[in-house]
């Protein structure tokens, strides 16, 4: 194999696959990339057994071929080289030998052969929407999903498909996002699959911020998302997903109605003074402003009134405070409405105007 590629072109690809790659392995050949050569296209591929990442470079191939090479090796080496130089790498007696300028490389490699891929899926079903609304789903509700809980099922987001409908929905059990957009996916029934944390935040970084259409691919087991020279296929979790809707309250009868920014700076600053470990703020509703208080062992407090539309009675009500704030973060719209009903209850968060994204949190004790 022997190729001639611009360190620009080569390394935004290399950094694409390069992120799927844990730092210890336990077969030695999944710390490589695979590097397959051929006529007018280079291949990249990466995998960890449970997300697989492809991305292809058109460049001209001097000697057909494939191979393995330390991936994070490679990497370091292009990013240390200067910017627009010219990359010559060769492979011969399963060594690879990167040449640019005045240096020289020797890296050790495995056998092209021996690497394991997930293979061509049979898919069930098959659709395309523009990476912008699939890029706005994730960053919605990503923030919820649950990390390295026993209940598997919650690392991961719930992806519900409808005939003209595609919903996502994340929850770590103490907070769940959910949001939709239409679009029609040709489902005849309603289905639903888990896709895995680390595919979810893998796609999510892979997504373009410029549109483009991507294709979805579902089997049984398996989604893969497909885009311009990149696709990315991931494992489905084998679990049921809770019933999400049961937990999600009916409108409340005690409205807030603010201005997103100026609730999220303000319980910001509140939080400033929080326990470290709980976060917890408690929230007085009262007419026209909602009083945030927070303290913590060192008897320090913080105390932010934030100005609202309510009218109801006045109730307390307390949170841990980065619930609060990722679902304000998450939210583009400039007002924002939160619904209670008692303080044992969960509170809705919603944009005004804007029933697209929703978020529950449920309170704490204080």
């Amino acid at each position: 194999m022997k190729v001639t590629i611009n360190r620009e072109v080569l390394l935004g690809p290399l950094q694409v696959v390069n992120s799927v790659i844990e730092r210890r392995q336990a077969l030695p050949i999944l710390n490589n990339m695979l590097i397959v050569a051929e006529k007018d296209k280079i291949t990249l591929m990466a995998t960890d057994m449970e997300v697989e990442v492809v991305t292809h470079i058109k460049n001209h191939v001097q000697i057909q071929g494939s191979t393995t090479i330390p991936a994070r090796k490679f990497i370091d080496i292009c990013k240390a080289l200067p910017a627009d130089t010219e990359i010559h790498l060769e492979v011969k007696d399963n060594r690879a030998q990167l040449k640019s300028g005045r240096s020289r490389f020797t890296l050790s490699t495995l056998p092209a052969s021996d690497y394991p891929t997930l293979g061509g899926i049979q898919p069930q079903l098959k659709f395309c929407l523009p990476a912008s609304i699939l890029k706005r789903l994730i960053g919605d509700t990503q923030f919820a999903m649950a990390h390295q809980d026993v209940r598997y099922y919650l690392n991961g987001m719930l992806v519900e498909l409808g005939e003209q409908r595609i919903r996502m929905v994340a929850t770590d059990g103490h907070r769940l996002a959910l949001s939709d957009a239409e679009i029609s996916t040709g489902v005849k029934e309603n289905t639903q699959i888990i896709i895995p944390r680390k595919g979810v935040m893998e796609l999510w970084h892979m997504l373009p911020e410029h549109d483009v259409e991507v294709e979805v691919q579902i089997s049984q087991n398996h989604f893969r998302a497909a885009m311009q020279q990149q696709e990315i296929t991931t494992k489905l979790v084998d679990g049921k997903f809770p019933d999400y809707t049961r937990v999600i309250p009916a409108k409340g009868d005690k409205v807030v109605k603010t201005e997103r920014d100026a609730l999220r700076q303000g319980l910001a600053r509140t939080s400033i003074l929080s326990n470290e470990k709980f976060r917890g703020v408690r929230l007085t509703l009262k007419k026209g402003m909602i009083q945030a208080l927070a303290h913590n062992p060192d008897q320090e407090e913080a105390e932010e009134d934030i100005e609202v539309e309510y009218e109801g009675q006045e109730m307390e009500i307390g949170f841990n405070v980065v619930y609060l704030l990722d679902a304000l973060d998450a939210i583009r719209s400039e007002k924002v409405q939160l619904e209670f009903s008692s303080p044992d209850k969960s509170c809705l968060i919603h944009a005004i105007g804007g029933d697209m994204s929703k978020y529950v949190i449920m309170p704490m004790r204080l």
